[in-house]
C-alpha cells in the first residue's frame, strides 16, 4: 500500500504564495496520475489540480486556473503544489492521492490564508 506525506502548508497573507509536497512510498508512483484534492470542514473533498504519470498533462479546477501549478518528480516520488496569489477561500487541508483517491489518504496539510 502506498503513504502519502502532505506537508509544506502553513499560515500566509492573502496574494502570498506557498509550495506544498506530497512524497509518497511504494514503487508504483509513476505509473500513476496523481492529483491534489483539498478539503473544507462541512464540504466535500474537491479536486484542485492533476498531473499525468509523465507530467505531460495537467488539469485544475476554474477556481485555482492561473494560480495553482502542479509538478511533479517521478525520481523522488515526490508531487509538488505551487500556490501564488492565494486568496482566503483557498483556505483548507490539502491532500494528494492518485487520481479518483484509490490510496489511503495522508494528514493532509492545512493552508490557511488570512484577509
Amino acid at each position: 500500500q502506498v503513504q502519502l506525506v502532505e506537508s509544506g502548508g502553513g499560515l500566509v497573507q492573502a496574494g502570498g504564495s506557498l509550495r506544498l509536497s506530497c512524497a509518497a512510498s511504494g514503487r508504483t508512483f509513476s505509473s500513476y496520475s496523481m492529483g491534489w484534492f483539498r478539503r473544507v470542514p462541512g464540504k466535500e473533498r474537491e479536486s484542485v489540480a492533476g498531473i499525468s504519470w509523465s507530467g505531460g498533462s495537467t488539469s485544475y479546477a476554474d477556481s485555482v486556473k492561473g494560480r495553482f501549478t502542479i509538478s511533479r518528480d517521478n525520481a523522488k516520488n515526490t508531487v509538488y503544489l505551487q500556490m501564488n496569489s492565494l486568496k482566503p477561500e483557498d483556505t483548507a487541508v490539502y491532500y494528494c492521492n492518485a487520481e479518483g483517491g484509490v490510496w489511503s489518504w495522508g494528514q493532509g496539510t492545512q493552508v490557511t490564508v488570512s484577509s
